[in-house]
């Protein structure tokens, strides 16, 4: 599908004549005088809608004068189908966004350097004072979402904040072991090995799984312990930057290493033999039968897990330790909050009020556009303390979670948002929280983030040919090694060569090629 270039240049010439307001942060939220309303295709998680009956929409529509009418099918499961379907037919509503499994940043770019989509730099150079504001401040941003000719074409979720999982252990095993939390690689063996052999549950059983993980980017989290890092980004599987060469963590010396060493522990019983299939509710078995010892996870979800399993679980204390120092000697934290999420929205060629749409984005990046998007609706959801907004307590000790709570009435869904650490810190516990700042005192913890590339159609076309195939062997390979169907050394070369033939170095070209193109060589 191609979309006519003059076309999009001259609605867009049209739209840019039209006059109207520019406004600040701390002026009127109003765009236009007269209603108007847009129409938006934004399917998200698969299930969820955007719709003009949530209480967010409702607000932002009466204080900005804009109304966001969804066109997306409900009869769809699938993000990706429904997004597809949208393109195949050409016939673009006024915005179009939401996000999919594997992400949307790369049609964005592909369908907006096609014509589909507008860029959006000079509408946000004269029309949108906080947009201009965030991209100015946030320049990593601005190059992580860049298309290879060098526009903007959508507006991303933006998380805030830093660190995200950590290790966690079971601090109450150690204490009746009389051992300490390990500060390194061999004390962390020697952990392992006490909780697997020394009955730290008590129960005369050896039961007990000292490490588990409940996501494959977990599952060989340990690899970090021979300075391998599992992935670049919190993507799994990611490309990471090392010497300014984009390299996949999967094919080097450390990894070879690490691998071989996970697959030596999980040999000797040191790893949940189903490490790879338990799935996402694996903490709740490991620590709900008392068995688990250790793992790598989400700070806030895996900090709940001392004072909800407190009655069933008594003296559990399950909490956030320093990543050990490794073989070399380093302390480091391969997992991190994305900068930009690859979710969003952006305006369409039909699109016939760009400037008023750009408006309509740059709301959501003003100060009353954050609080609502993060907080939702005043006096209902939240109030103003000392000039800073509060959950109630009514949000904050409801049974759902308070995301989950927000997704229902609009806020914290992934439009083009700027998303706001201090929200979620209002219902995270103490434990996670000291768990962060203890993270955040450790000077250099964080690995650096790849923040992915942006491909032009030839290097597309390369990456789409041989990139799946890699990637699944890979993977497959990884899964072997550990389980211990085939030896990690004997069968290293074999691999190298295997990957070769699959077409990585094609691949790590055009990879290389876009990256210099997108953040330069140095």
């Amino acid at each position: 599908m191609r979309y006519i270039r003059d076309t999009l240049a001259l609605l867009a010439t049209c739209a840019l004549l039209q006059s109207g307001p520019v406004y600040a942060q701390d002026a009127s939220t109003k765009i236009t005088d007269d209603p108007l309303e847009l129409t938006i295709h934004f399917h998200f998680r698969d299930k969820y809608v955007y719709t003009e009956d949530w209480p967010v929409e409702r607000k932002a529509a009466e204080w900005t004068g804009i109304h966001v009418k969804n066109v997306a099918s409900l009869a769809t499961s699938s993000s990706r189908d429904a997004f597809n379907l949208l393109m195949a037919s050409g016939n673009l509503p006024d915005i179009v966004g939401g996000d999919v499994t594997g992400g949307l940043k790369d049609d964005f770019i592909r369908y907006g350097m096609e014509g589909a989509f507008m860029p959006l730099d000079d509408l946000i150079e004269e029309n949108a004072p906080n947009l201009k504001k965030f991209f100015d401040e946030h320049p990593i941003v601005r190059q992580a979402i860049s298309a290879p000719d060098g526009h903007i074409y959508f507006i991303p979720y933006v998380p805030e904040g830093e660190f995200s999982r950590a290790w966690f252990i079971r601090r109450d095993w150690l204490d009746k072991l009389g051992l300490k939390v390990p500060e390194n690689v061999d004390e962390l063996y020697a952990v392992l090995k006490a909780f697997r052999e020394k009955d730290p549950n008590g129960n005369g059983k050896k039961d007990e799984v000292p490490y588990f993980a409940r996501e494959p980017i977990e599952a060989v989290r340990l690899i970090n312990m021979w300075d391998a890092r599992v992935s670049g980004s919190e993507r799994y599987g990611d490309f990471m930057i090392e010497d300014g060469k984009v390299v996949h963590p999967w094919t080097t010396p450390n990894y070879r290493t690490g691998i071989s060493k996970v697959a030596q522990w999980f040999k000797e019983g040191l790893i949940d033999t189903e490490v790879f299939t338990r799935g996402a509710r694996v903490r709740e078995y490991m620590l709900g039968n008392n068995i688990g010892g250790m793992t790598h996870d989400w700070f806030a979800s895996t900090s709940n897990y001392t004072d909800a399993l407190k009655d069933s679980v008594p003296g559990i204390d399950f909490a956030p330790m320093l990543p050990p120092k490794t073989v070399s000697g380093r302390r480091f934290e391969d997992s991190r909050r994305a900068t930009v999420q690859p979710a969003g929205w952006t305006i369409s060629y039909s699109n016939q009020h760009p400037v008023e749409t750009i408006k309509y984005f740059d709301f959501w990046f003003s100060e009353k556009g954050r609080i609502l998007s993060n907080w939702g609706i005043e006096g209902e959801t939240y109030d103003m303390v000392d000039g800073k907004p509060v959950y109630k307590q009514t949000v904050l000790h409801n049974p759902k979670p308070v995301n989950a709570q927000m997704w229902e009435i609009g806020a914290g869904v992934p439009r083009g948002y700027w998303a706001a650490y201090a929200s979620e810190e209002q219902w995270t516990n103490k434990m996670a929280l000291d768990g962060i700042a203890m993270y955040e005192k450790e000077p250099g913890l964080l690995q650096p983030e790849f923040t992915g590339v942006s491909m032009n159609s030839d290097e597309r076309a390369v990456y789409d040919k041989y990139w799946p195939s890699l990637l699944t062997y890979m993977m497959e390979m990884q899964q072997t090694w550990v389980l211990g169907a085939q030896d990690v050394d004997a069968s290293w070369d074999g691999y190298l060569a295997r990957l070769d033939q699959l077409g990585y170095a094609k691949v790590s070209e055009v990879m290389q090629a876009a990256y210099d193109r997108q953040y330069g060589k140095n």
